[in-house]
């Protein structure tokens, strides 16, 4: 049976676009307060849940309801219908503090909960599941919409650090609308060139002084960007890039 864990937290994050280029020297800089994850290097693989006509990101670019994503996760290399997968419901307060439930499981069964609305009996948290429920209730007809795939390298705070900091690298995004499945592979199309990472802060609050030093020194501005948000757009034919973030904004993706 597969074990379950139900993870429950809020951070703040904040996103960032950096030259390839700038990658390293930028490194440099924040490896004097951080240090690798424990597991540094990843892959990642999400199925976006949606209505067929996309209510769920629509609600959340218009900063309606909690802002929610509802994605399955899984961070094996070639996942298959047995690999551990996570199933995480994003949502934002009003103060921009981000939410998120989770829990492990396996596809099948996360698929089975989020389009059927049937919960395997080793999936325990029923407060989980009441919330996914509520969001069947109001989002009629969820299913998988969107692959996004992308590659991460995640630092870590020093140990006996204070702040509480975590930072990551991710590069080589790609997203499909069609064979929306974790066992298709990670082909699609891409949402970011070449020459630009997307780096996030994730907080439990404001960044550090030391840590906006660093983003001063490098000349880097928060963005906002969302990758299931940009490839809906694309999905759709429409346009979507990084823009600079407006302080204290308190509504959008």
């Amino acid at each position: 049976m597969t074990q379950h864990i139900t993870t429950r937290f809020k951070r703040v994050e904040t996103k960032y676009l950096v030259p390839t280029k700038h990658l390293k020297p930028l490194l440099e800089d924040l490896k004097a307060y951080l240090t690798e994850d424990d597991f540094p290097n990843s892959t990642i693989s999400n199925i976006y849940f949606d209505t067929p006509d996309f209510e769920v990101i629509k609600d959340a670019l218009a900063g309606r309801n909690k802002r929610e994503k509802i994605r399955m996760r899984c961070y094996a290399q070639k996942p298959t219908s047995a690999s551990q997968a996570f199933l995480e419901i994003k949502q934002k307060d009003l103060e921009g503090v981000g939410h998120k439930l989770r829990l492990v499981s396996t596809p099948p069964l996360i698929n089975q909960l989020l389009v059927h609305g049937r919960s395997d009996k080793s999936i325990t948290d029923h407060h989980l599941v009441q919330e996914i429920y509520d969001l069947r209730d109001r989002y009629e007809g969820l299913s998988p919409r969107i692959f996004i795939y992308y590659e991460r390298y995640s630092l870590k705070q020093k140990k006996g650090a204070e702040d509480k900091v975590r930072v990551t690298f991710d590069k080589n995004l790609r997203y499909r609308d069609n064979h929306v499945d974790l066992t298709s592979g990670n082909s699609g199309k891409a949402l970011l060139d070449t020459d630009h990472i997307i780096m996030e802060i994730k907080a439990s609050k404001d960044k550090p002084n030391w840590l906006q030093e660093i983003l001063d020194k490098h000349g880097l501005i928060q963005i906002k960007f969302s990758k299931y948000a940009c490839a809906y757009h694309r999905s759709e034919g429409l346009d979507y890039q990084p823009r600079p973030a407006i302080l204290n904004e308190k509504v959008g993706v």
